[in-house]
């Protein structure tokens, strides 16, 4: 939903007395013309407006934001179906104890429903008040001020429209008969009821239903009675939730635990296929998506059918559950998973089951439930006899597993439809199957283990016997480093090791759909002089090359509201596959700083690369002078854009911010220490490291990243790139390359996640010293806690964040050969019983101002920011 700016109303005021109070109406008095409500704490305002571009003389009631300078967030509208046409409008409250919307001939146009039961004995004291949570709440007395159950004979949090505050309910109140959904205005300037709505659907396990008409278009996942399966991840945020379960009332409600921090959940209409459930946090004055469902295409309902699961980490992202095939294998050769998969072995279904069985799994969401049957007082094993015994049943689960103890009955006796794959585990779901093909299934299982094994001897045996040829190998090398390296090095960005069978550095790139065009010299590149050009095999890279049109149609022709950022590389849209699937795309400017040598490096990088936090190629594009990434899409954009800003610091608690920097550390492992070869990222900072849907962080942007083979540890350069700030010494400075380059930026990144501080700047402006300086002062002098971001208040642990510290001081130290390697961080900031060595005096970290004796000798060049910088020796 856009902010709705309340217009001003050119009306006459009623000849009746005004409103007695700021945030009160009482039977005496009318609200009209102009006149506002606002609550005691100034965070809400009811009034008239009319949404801009509306017809004119459509007015409403609504309640917005008050305390929000500039264009007006409305979150309620009483009259949303029948907007007053007569000037002026007013609401009173009428003897009969109901609040009432009159046009200007005095005639009622809306007026709020009957008092509840047992809240109806309105008085001549009665009065409706306007509190501070945003409800409008009617009491038949206005002796109380509290808006508790027992006064309250109407309120507006029983009737939402497109807005869920914290605190309001949103469900089914069958003792009241109240069903509170929400509901998105027709369009921006009609807040009438549109098509989606999100409501809660009763039977089974509760389950909250994102609808598009009649249409499913997103489910929450049932509850299990600890979570909503579909959002595993919604105790991490910065919200507290409830979901109460009960035979007079379910719903779920959310709050704040920061109450200064104002937050909206939004049902949003965007379109065609653009239905979406879309939480706002206000920043700086400014609204902004925090979170959003659907997120990818995993998230859309039932969307790999009847027995198949999601999984957005695998390509494809359909499967059918262990034990089924699909009905249609050509369909789904073709991506086409609107049919269904069977099971590959018929049940028994003799006697309590006969020869079948039970396949668990607990990393899925659990199937929808609405139409399964539960059984609360059942045992699992009283269950599993229940779902033998029926010969329908398909699966079965415990019922409630608050505290990670199953207990209850739920039986699936239908399709299992919507299930997802997710990282962590969530709940065990007994798939039944035919006892053949779990026989089938554990003999996989085992082989997989017994190939693990025969592995890891092969590998033993390989290191032995390797090494001696390696000690040969590394004579070779010095050798050849000092017959042929005194000259200077390579200017290429990749540092690519030659090809045993070749002697060249072609780059690969697939023969799929289509010819590869060449990469003739275009904007921002030059001719690779010593091969005559850019040459492409397609034999090491296997990554879809995308049509133009397709990239086109994805991101609206590179519309501007598609753009979510920009670097050096050139700006970077988000689009939207056929399939659903949203990506982000990385297309190279004509005036960018980088050009063919960098795109096919990230290309060659990054295609071979999978680990959990790093972030995934999907593919490329290269049309003529077109030159773009394709890359999976970060829903919570970079990490920058949280430790930096004043209100979404906020947002990362302690435990958030140590799996982030535990996450980047375990990215930097594989980089340096298990992958195939040996990668330098060199261009480690916060604007370089995503975050997905649920905080994980994945290290992006390796276009200038370089990649060493064998026991290669270290290389000169003539070209220095990277970010002031985050460059350790010896490279700004001498060029000098290595692993311990990664090292120092991790440690400069783990001290601003930290503080929610960059490092460069003064922290001391008697002594000018910048964040890494300010960090290893405070060391010294055992006050270290100071630098803990405020934010956090005195929500932390201590200790971890003390390690955390010390370990980045350990990560900064001057000299390149004491940094410790990143496998050693990863156990340090994972085990609380290692032993952490004292750290030294960090290095110099440069900042943008330089000596001139060096000026004459280099040339430097930086992005209109600030913040890129290349270096160029002389030759």
């Amino acid at each position: 939903m856009t902010a709705r700016t309340i217009s001003s109303l050119l009306l006459l005021l009623a000849a009746v007395a005004p409103a007695a109070s700021t945030d009160t109406i009482y039977r005496n008095t009318t609200l009209t013309g102009n006149q506002t409500l606002v609550s005691a704490g100034g965070v809400y305002a009811l009034g008239f407006f009319t949404p801009d571009g509306a017809a004119a003389g459509r007015t409403y009631l609504g309640i917005w934001y008050a305390s929000i300078p500039g264009p007006t967030t409305v979150v309620w509208v009483a009259n949303r179906q029948d907007p007053v046409l007569t000037s002026p409008a007013s609401l009173r409250l009428t003897a009969g104890g109901r609040l009432a919307v009159l046009d200007g001939n005095n005639v009622t146009v809306w007026s709020s429903a009957a008092p509840t039961a047992g809240n109806n004995n309105i008085t001549a004291r009665a009065a409706a008040q306007l509190m501070d949570t945003g409800n409008l709440v009617l009491r038949a007395d206005d002796s109380s001020s509290s808006d508790s159950e027992n006064s309250v004979a109407w309120q507006s949090f029983d009737y939402p429209t497109d807005t869920l505050l914290p605190g309001m309910k949103l469900g089914v109140d069958t003792r009241h008969g109240i069903t509170r959904n929400i509901t998105s205005w027709r369009d921006p300037t009609d807040p009438s009821p549109g098509d989606v709505t999100f409501k809660l659907v009763i039977g089974g396990l509760p389950q909250f239903f994102l609808m598009r008409g009649t249409k499913r278009v997103y489910t929450s996942g049932p509850w299990n009675g600890d979570i909503l399966t579909g959002v595993p991840y919604l105790k991490a945020q910065a919200f507290t939730f409830r979901v109460v379960y009960s035979a007079d009332e379910t719903y779920y409600s959310y709050f704040i635990r920061d109450p200064s921090l104002l937050s909206r959940l939004v049902v949003v209409d965007g379109g065609a296929a653009a239905a979406q459930l879309k939480r706002f946090t206000l920043n700086n004055g400014a609204w902004s998506s925090f979170w959003y469902y659907p997120t990818d295409q995993c998230d859309y309902y039932a969307k790999c059918g009847a027995f198949g699961y999601c999984d957005p980490d695998r390509n494809p992202v359909c499967s059918c559950l262990p034990g089924f095939v699909p009905r249609s294998p050509e369909k789904w050769g073709q991506r086409d998973w609107s049919g269904e998969c069977v099971r590959s072995t018929s049940l028994s279904c003799s006697g309590a089951g006969g020869d079948d069985g039970f396949w668990v799994v607990n990393r899925m969401k659990l199937p929808q439930a609405t139409d399964a049957t539960v059984y609360a007082g059942m045992t699992l094993d009283q269950c599993r006899l229940a779902c033998l015994g029926n010969c329908s049943c398909g699966a079965y689960a415990a019922a409630n597993n608050s505290g990670g103890v199953g207990v209850g009955c739920v039986l699936w006796t239908v399709d299992l439809l919507d299930m997802r794959q997710y990282p962590i585990a969530v709940q065990d779901v007994y798939i039944r199957l035919a006892q053949s093909d779990i026989d089938a299934l554990k003999a996989a299982a085992d082989n997989h283990q017994s190939s693990d094994k025969g592995k890891l001897i092969t590998i033993v045996v390989a290191t032995v016997g390797g090494a001696l040829f390696l000690l040969a190998a590394a004579i070779c090398c010095c050798f050849w480093m000092k017959k042929g390296r005194g000259k200077g090095e390579s200017d290429d960005v990749a540092s690519l090791p030659p090809s045993t069978t070749t002697g060249t550095r072609d780059f690969v790139l697939p023969y799929r759909p289509r010819s590869l065009p060449s990469l003739s010299p275009g904007r921002g590149q030059q001719q690779d002089e010593a091969s005559g050009g850019m040459r492409y095999a397609e034999k090491d890279v296997d990554l879809p090359l995308f049509d133009l049109e397709v990239i086109l149609v994805a991101t609206d022709n590179f519309a501007e509201h598609k753009k979510i950022g920009a670097g050096g590389f050139g700006p970077v849209y988000m689009g939207v596959l056929e399939d659903g699937q949203q990506v982000a795309v990385k297309r190279l400017s004509q005036g960018s700083t980088q050009g063919a040598r960098e795109f096919m490096n990230e290309v060659k990088l990054i295609a071979k690369l999978q680990h959990r936090n790093l972030v995934r190629l999907l593919g490329c594009c290269i049309d003529d002078n077109e030159r773009m990434l394709v890359y999976e899409y970060m829903h919570n954009q970079s990490l920058d854009t949280f430790i930096f800003d004043e209100a979404k610091r906020s947002l990362l608690n302690w435990q958030k911010r140590f799996e982030i920097i535990l996450g980047i550390a375990r990215g930097l492992q594989y980089l340096h220490e298990d992958s195939r070869f040996r990668i330098i990222h060199r261009d480690l900072k916060a604007s370089n490291v995503l975050l997905d849907r649920n905080m994980i962080p994945k290290i992006s942007d390796f276009g200038i990243a370089r990649m060493f083979g064998g026991d290669q540890t270290t290389e000169y350069t003539r070209k220095v790139i990277g970010t002031y700030g985050y460059m350790s010494p010896e490279y700004a400075m001498d060029g000098l390359i290595s692993i311990k380059s990664d090292v120092f930026s991790f440690g400069v990144l783990v001290l601003e996640i930290i503080t929610g501080k960059r490092n460069r700047g003064s922290y001391e402006p008697e002594l000018d010293v910048n964040l890494l300086g300010y960090a290893w002062m405070l060391w010294r002098e055992g006050r270290s806690l100071e630098l803990l971001d405020e934010a956090l208040g005195g929500n932390f642990h201590h200790s971890r964040v003390l390690r955390c510290i010390q370990v980045a001081l350990l990560c900064i130290e001057a000299q390149p050969r004491n940094r410790t390697l990143m496998s050693s961080v990863v156990t340090m900031l994972a085990s609380e019983n290692t032993v952490l060595p004292e750290p030294n005096e960090p290095g110099v970290n440069p900042g943008m101002s330089t000596s001139s004796d060096t000026e004459s000798s280099r040339t430097r060049s930086a992005t209109a920011n600030f913040v890129t910088v290349t270096r160029l020796e002389a030759r």
